[in-house]
């Protein structure tokens, strides 16, 4: 699932070339929180595992007129999906200060949010990455910039994550694949900031206790109950190896993340004399 017609387009030029594939591989455009929809038009009922990889690809970073580039002059757009209607240029020329300032901040923990959004709300209107970019540079404070790699690099993030939604639709689409996952099947994340990494860790921890399972945990007459395990964390979160990011340095934000789905066995315990 894609939400990026290039990318569709570019995955069904791959699979065309591999015949061997057959009809093991199906592309679908859409939202990853749309699982359920697809999974239904094409009449399947469980998976046997999930890949998530969040976040910017390489091609749109490397296409400047995507816009989503700090380093490249563009157009202000940042759409994953360049059907969707709102862009970047949105975003930066029709936000109040505060709203702009809330964006900032949430999606990128940029401690200058509020310098950056008023710099932006008098530059306006502002239409090209480069422009944004030294407006966004140069509402820094001069130490700042010389560490933490370029200056706008979290405003970019930013508002890229507004525009495409990335962090509101990613907790119910983890929710549904878990649900989706037959038991065994394991579900992988690939993140690249803080802010995807924490709802990631959040909804596996909130996963892998099912409330809506009861559990006859004490054998009293009125059982108290509680909730049992529906997945398990496979291993520590993974980051790349100093020869992976050798290879190729973009890797070195990622984290991995991974839960197995477990079976659920409840067999209830009558207690003694009832």
């Amino acid at each position: 699932i894609d939400r990026d017609p290039m990318a569709v387009a570019a995955s069904e030029l791959i699979a065309a070339s591999h015949p061997e594939i057959g009809d093991r591989f199906v592309i679908r455009h859409g939202r990853f929180d749309q699982i359920p929809q697809i999974m239904e038009a094409l009449q399947l009922t469980e998976i046997s595992g999930a890949l998530f990889d969040l976040g910017v690809s390489s091609p749109q970073f490397d296409q400047p007129e995507r816009g989503f580039s700090y380093r490249h002059e563009g157009p202000l757009d940042m759409r994953m999906d360049t059907t969707a209607r709102l862009s970047a240029a949105d975003v930066v020329n029709s936000y109040d200060t505060e709203r702009l300032t809330r964006v900032i901040r949430e999606n990128s923990d940029e401690r200058f949010a509020f310098r950056i959004a008023k710099a932006i709300v008098a530059h306006r209107p502002i239409s090209t990455t480069t422009q944004l970019a030294e407006i966004v540079s140069a509402a820094i404070p001069a130490p700042a910039r010389r560490t933490g790699g370029h200056p706008a690099k979290r405003t970019f993030q930013a508002i890229r994550i507004e525009v495409n939604d990335e962090l509101d639709i990613l907790p119910n689409a983890l929710d549904d694949a878990i649900d989706a996952t037959a038991a065994g099947g394991r579900i992988a994340v690939l993140t690249y900031h803080s802010g995807e990494d924490r709802i990631v860790k959040r909804t596996f921890r909130d996963a892998e206790i099912d409330p809506t399972v009861e559990n006859i945990a004490t054998p009293y007459a009125h059982p108290l109950r509680s909730a049992i395990k529906r997945v398990r964390r496979v291993r520590a979160p993974e980051c790349p190896t100093d020869d992976e990011i050798a290879r190729n340095p973009r890797a070195a934000s990622a984290r991995l993340r991974v839960i197995e789905k477990l079976a659920l066995s409840v067999t209830p315990t009558i207690p003694a004399g009832c």
